[in-house]
């Protein structure tokens, strides 16, 4: 811990450039799972989805929200060295220490939603009409005429290693920071909010897409029209892409620059 002083003005963290680009390059693969194949379906009158390809689906999609929420919480405990032990940024998280995070990210991802693939593989399904824009690893359980039970129980471990073991370093880095600004100086406030507000802003736009999807999946969502809840259901996968170039980019000074000239010009 240091004291309000010795916190720079603008913290350049080691893992801003590296962290950005695995955002870009997981929302890209994540993309990549949904909107090829949407847009194929759009002009068909027959919206039909193969089974290997509704499961490879669900593999892209669940390791792509799973890669992002991890993502944004090693990138919480980046905000919480840079702000809390400014000093020591350097030697605790250097660049081959962020590599291998990103890596242990995407590793532990693909394996975790590997072992549901295969599960999933072993289903004999009876359904075939599952009403949503995308395959879904819930739906695909309650299609199926065989037991069930380890699909079930192996599906809330996965629920709780994607949602709540990230969620420990986002409340550990956030109290932390909100301890150094309550007993911080006003400038201090404000270098804190500066620092951590895109990430902050990142997460909560990605939380809500997430919490809504999952809402949409375990309960009856009747009474919210139709339209909102295809759109509310493509948010995550929507909206994080375009979200976050935007707020991330408005950090840099060119990109404030140029936005500036558009305004000006516009008058």
């Amino acid at each position: 811990m240091v004291n309000s002083s010795q916190i720079p003005y603008f913290i350049l963290t080691a893992y801003l450039d590296m962290g950005y680009l695995n955002l870009l390059v997981n929302e890209l693969y994540g993309s990549a799972g949904l909107f090829p194949f949407l847009l194929l379906q759009i002009p068909s009158d027959s919206h039909t989805i193969s089974r290997s390809m509704c499961f490879l689906q669900i593999y892209c999609i669940y390791t792509y929200v799973n890669v992002e929420f991890c993502s944004l919480a090693v990138m919480s405990y980046d905000r919480y060295l840079a702000i809390c032990c400014p000093l020591h940024y350097k030697a605790r998280l250097t660049s081959n220490k962020v590599a291998l995070l990103i890596a242990l990210v995407w590793l532990c991802s693909f394996i975790e939603f590997l072992i549901t693939l295969c599960l999933n593989l072993r289903l004999k399904l009876c359904g075939k009409v599952m009403e949503r824009l995308y395959c879904q690893n819930y739906y695909v359980t309650k299609l199926a005429c065989s037991d069930t039970t380890v699909n079930n129980i192996y599906g809330l471990f996965g629920t709780f290693l994607t949602v709540f073991v990230p969620l420990i370093p986002i409340l550990f880095s956030y109290t932390k920071i909100l301890r150094v600004c309550v007993g911080g100086s006003k400038e201090t406030r404000q270098k804190a909010v500066s620092t951590c507000s895109p990430h902050i802003a990142s997460l909560i736009n990605f939380s809500f897409g997430c919490c809504f999807e999952i809402f949409q999946s375990r309960f009856n969502m009747s009474g919210v029209p139709r339209i909102v809840r295809i759109v509310l259901s493509l948010y995550f996968l929507m909206i994080q892409p375009l979200f976050n170039p935007i707020i991330y980019g408005l950090r840099l000074s060119k990109i404030r620059q140029m936005c500036r000239n558009v305004v000006v010009c516009n008058k």
